[in-house]
């Protein structure tokens, strides 16, 4: 059988009496807040930015005075007079803000029918759960001519992404933190030069540019990028950037290197012939991934550097993704080790070092996770797909890492969380003495920044000794 709350039924103009009223509640929050700005365009700063918000008359955030306006849109549309209703006009006094976490209760009641033009006026009014009434006004309707009873329309889920926030998050890790002095090798591109100022203003890093001077400063110019304060090493091209970032960093000159734009391996190689860069781990990329629809930082390793990785090399990668992550603040990582099905088979290569990777973690060769796998991406990410395939699993469902079997499905993964998922991304390469912070050049500047905290913690940790220098 429906459920009576499944449909609506409308009021016509004929049972429309006067003083006849409905009403509806509502509760402000602030993911209304934000999808109505993200709907309206209304992005002012007194509904979005607490900063500047308890600085106004209001002193704190406020609802958008037509979030409550279109409250009685939706009492008027829906419910009474309901569906045929044709909005006529509407006048609006707002008395009092709504903040969030406010209850309204808003009203609609008839004060006059023209049987001739079958117009209705309503008074229309909505009082918070103090009583106060925060607006009134009067609408003018065409109500509905013929009785209409239908199911119940349904509407999108929305579900609100706020990148700033999260990025305000991150930003939150390293606010006690002092700046590192990095290298930045052959940033020749707006991307890469951009991402350095973001994160040189955030008081992130003290940037040491390497790379042609004249190039360097003409995309500054190019792209309206203020450089004063930043030291600029002129070196010919990327091979001479490369290095010369490699050998500041091997006599502790700075604490971090920055990829710009010259590839992953002219830099990961100038780093690996110095002898003073050398840990014996593994060297080894990590993505910082904000996923719209997962709950919480997700990292994934390696997409980026590792071709092929044997079983001692992915040991070594995990690892260095279990110490980031407890940099990050996660106690005990929850490793999801990824293959295409649960099930061990010599037949798929992936599993069986899923397999030996647990092992090794039960024997203390890796260290401070909770390892777990082989693993479906699905199985990894969500507890009700693990739940319908009774996969038992203290990882399944609720991953702080994955770990994928190759470059190639970790590249493609990354690029799906990106693209598709719309996820937020940093990276850093960890293993050597210092944290190479490494993004694509097509992430955009806030990666750049965002990859730049990553270092800047791992740095610090470093030179705290809580944690291996490996990473």
């Amino acid at each position: 059988m429906s459920n009576v709350n499944d449909f609506v039924e409308n009021h016509t103009f004929e049972e429309l009496e006067i003083g006849q009223s409905a009403r509806l509640l509502r509760t402000l929050t602030l993911k209304d807040i934000q999808a109505f700005a993200a709907v309206s365009g209304d992005t002012n700063p007194a509904h979005l930015n607490e900063e500047y918000a308890n600085g106004t008359m209001f002193q704190g955030v406020i609802g958008h005075g037509m979030w409550s306006g279109a409250l009685i849109s939706a009492l008027l549309g829906t419910e009474f007079p309901g569906t045929g209703t044709i909005y006529l006009d509407q006048a609006l006094h707002f008395s009092r803000p709504v903040r969030i976490g406010d209850t309204l209760t808003v009203s609609a009641t008839v004060t006059s029918k023209d049987e001739r033009k079958k117009i209705v006026e309503l008074s229309c009014e909505a009082f918070n759960q103090k009583g106060e009434r925060v607006v009134n006004g009067v609408a003018r309707v065409l109500a509905p001519p013929h009785k209409i009873r239908m199911p119940r329309g349904s509407v999108p889920l929305i579900e609100v992404f706020d990148p700033e926030a999260r990025f305000k998050n991150l930003l939150a890790l390293v606010k006690n933190i002092p700046a590192v002095r990095c290298a930045v090798a052959h940033p020749c591109d707006e991307g890469t030069l951009s991402g350095v100022v973001v994160a040189a203003s955030h008081g992130l890093l003290e940037p040491v540019l390497i790379g042609p001077e004249a190039r360097i400063r003409a995309i500054a110019e190019e792209f309206s990028l203020d450089l004063n304060g930043m030291k600029i090493v002129n070196m010919p091209h990327s091979h001479a950037a490369a290095d010369h970032a490699a050998g500041m960093a091997a006599t502790g000159e700075v604490d971090s290197l920055m990829k710009g734009s010259l590839s992953a391996d002219e830099l990961i190689q100038a780093v690996l012939a110095r002898k003073e860069l050398q840990t014996g781990r593994r060297l080894s990329h990590v993505f910082r991934f904000d996923v719209p629809l997962y709950s919480k930082p997700l990292l994934l390793t390696d997409a980026a550097y590792n071709i092929r990785p044997s079983l001692e090399e992915k040991a070594d990668i995990v690892q260095n993704a279990i110490d980031l992550a407890r940099i990050l603040g996660v106690e005990l990582p929850r490793v999801a080790l990824l293959s295409a099905g649960e099930n061990v088979s010599s037949s798929m290569p992936s599993t069986l070092d899923a397999a030996a990777l647990c092992k090794m973690a039960d024997r203390g060769q890796i260290r401070d996770g909770l390892l777990d796998g082989p693993l479906a991406f699905d199985n990894a990410i969500s507890a009700e797909a693990a739940m319908i395939r009774k996969i038992e699993s203290p990882v399944a469902g609720q991953a702080d890492i994955l770990a994928v079997p190759d470059l190639e499905s970790g590249s493609m993964l990354a690029k799906q969380l990106e693209y598709l998922a719309g996820a937020m991304g940093s990276g850093i390469v960890l293993g050597a003495r210092v944290p190479i912070a490494f993004t694509s050049r097509t992430s955009g500047p806030r990666a750049t920044a965002s990859s730049a905290v990553l270092a800047q913690l791992v740095s610090h940790h470093r030179h705290t000794k809580e944690l291996n220098p490996a990473i």
